[in-house]
């Protein structure tokens, strides 16, 4: 982390050791990487903490995972894949998937696995980025496109006293031990999230029993997954059918999240509460065609609506419901002993494994920005920006006080395409800022804060439908697409093809660039200044 007893002196170096360095090789950092060769960079470097490429998907490796949206939605347009076996492929389909991409597109080359970036500061003698690693080192860069996801780590802490105090097995999403047999052993699995959802119909039928710890009820709806025939892989195989088929179904979904704020807030409250009532109404009517005790239905029932929280699909975990061994506990936990769990009604119940499907640090937490972790110009600390003001960035990717640097997921990112339609977009703006800095031999490219400032206050004029079905309606119930500060950054509510063309086409005027100047190392020290106090405006956008 850098502080201030240790941050990198600025320097009038203006030979950094790579001109670009992509922070993370997911999705992401995939996507930059191959937009980066297209535009004819080649002196980058990708770093990776894991070992291999694909994100959570290299991550993630636990029973009944596989993506949750139709295969075609979930690729990259560049890239697109006639083969897929399922409509929604499995877990290790969808890494090998990445790292084919990247072979294919010769990534490999650029890679630095096994790195850990802690924290980033901008150095202003030398318009770059020190990038300082876990265990020390630090790696110099011209330009930085940060890639990390959008589910930064899961949550080491549960929330729940006494974790330690446990002598069972446990095991979580992000690292599931699969030479642990599971055959006839008493299970828990705490959360009903998107994880969750997978493991417990996964596991259900080889465990003695199973108990599924509740604190909000998910809404799930059935998911047929046939195998994909070969004649229809053929089909799609064809040049522009795949690309039809995608493009149609983002129309439908780009007009209605257009619909949506761009109403009058007149329409918009009456409505988004008649369409939560039938949605629960409906749900309940599901419920009971799929789960025969009505305890059970009643306790996997929400009282919000059906996108408050991330919803998902799973044909089996309501149907686990119905086996003899599987239990659903809505009781709070109070603690975990040595032997198991002790819910808030004194019951004790004994496992012996947890599985802690308990959620991730997501990129719209201000929380996630810790003070030291990015430091821009003028000491601007990202984390406290963050925490004063809200989240915030210029199309989702930059700050005036962060030159040099994009990020492919940030405030008011997600358009409601596939995870790739948006990487790719939020890397066509990184990379056409970088190769526009490049034609004019400029060492130095930021967005402008009457344009940033202009920006923000439009996103959140157009998010107001958003915070108020989120941050009111369903102020309730606990989820990501809220933060801790009652802002729903989560969602960029202008739609898909608005910011496909806020990324491809933003008008370089947006931007300030500039030259290093053959300055002395004594007055780039004076240079970096004292550290930035901006207006608190939230609304109106807050000169960063």
């Amino acid at each position: 982390m850098a502080t201030a007893s240790n941050r990198t002196p600025p320097s009038n170096n203006s030979v950094p050791d790579h001109e670009v360095a992509v922070i993370g090789a997911g999705p992401g950092g995939i996507a930059a990487g191959v937009k980066l060769k297209q535009a004819g960079v080649t002196d980058f470097v990708i770093i990776e903490r894991a070992d291999e490429v694909g994100g959570s998907w290299h991550e993630n490796h636990y029973p009944g995972l596989e993506v949750d949206i139709p295969s075609l939605a979930y690729q990259y347009s560049f890239a697109r894949n006639p083969k897929w076996s399922r409509l929604f492929a499995p877990g290790a389909e969808v890494k090998q998937y990445h790292m084919d991409v990247a072979r294919r597109f010769g990534l490999y080359p650029h890679l630095r696995f096994g790195t850990t970036v802690v924290s980033e500061e901008w150095d202003e003698g030398g318009h770059r980025w020190n990038l300082h690693l876990a265990g020390g080192g630090v790696i110099t860069a011209r330009f930085v496109i940060s890639a990390v996801g959008a589910f930064i780590s899961p949550r080491e802490d549960p929330g729940i006293p006494g974790l330690a105090d446990y002598a069972g097995k446990v095991q979580r999403p992000s690292d599931w031990d699969h030479d642990y047999d599971l055959t006839g052993k008493r299970v828990a699995v705490i959360g009903t999230g998107a994880s969750s959802v997978q493991i417990t119909p996964s596991i259900a039928g080889q465990v003695q029993s199973l108990s599924v710890f509740q604190r909000t009820p998910v809404w799930c709806v059935p998911k047929p997954n046939p195998r994909i025939p070969r004649s229809v892989q053929v089909m799609l195989s064809v040049p522009g059918v795949q690309a039809a088929v995608h493009g149609g179904v983002l129309v439908v979904v780009d007009a209605l999240l257009r619909a949506m704020s761009n109403a009058p807030m007149a329409v918009v409250r009456p409505t988004m509460r008649t369409v939560d009532s039938a949605a629960i109404l409906g749900y309940r009517g599901l419920l009971r065609m799929m789960v025969r005790d009505k305890r059970t239905r009643d306790g996997l029932t929400p009282d919000y609506g059906p996108i408050a929280k991330r919803p998902t699909a799973n044909t089996g975990y309501l149907l686990t419901f119905n086996r003899d061994n599987v239990e659903l506990v809505t009781t709070p936990i109070e603690r975990f002993t040595e032997q198991g769990i002790r819910t808030t009604d004194g019951e004790e119940r004994e496992f012996d494994m947890v599985v802690l499907a308990t959620g991730y640090h997501v990129f719209s937490d201000p929380e996630t920005y810790t003070p030291g972790m990015v430091i821009g110009r003028n000491g601007l600390d990202l984390g406290e920006f963050y925490t004063a003001h809200g989240l915030q960035a210029y199309q989702s990717v930059a700050l005036p006080s962060l030159p040099n640097r994009w990020t492919l997921v940030g405030p008011y990112s997600w358009s409601g395409s596939g995870w790739h339609a948006f990487v790719e977009m939020t890397a066509d703006h990184a990379v056409r800022a970088i190769s526009e800095a490049r034609r004019r031999g400029a060492t130095f490219a930021a967005v402008r804060r009457e344009a940033h400032d202009a920006y923000h206050r439009a996103i959140y004029s157009h998010g107001a439908a958003m915070r108020f079905y989120l941050a009111e309606l369903n102020a309730h119930v606990p989820t990501y697409y809220r933060n801790s500060q009652g802002d729903s950054t989560y969602i960029r509510p202008t739609g898909f093809f608005a910011a496909r063309r806020g990324h491809r086409r933003f008008p370089f005027t947006d931007y300030e660039f500039d030259v290093l100047p053959p300055v002395p190392a004594e007055a780039a020290v004076k240079t970096n200044g004292a550290k930035a106090k901006p207006r608190r405006n939230r609304a109106a956008g807050v000169t960063a």
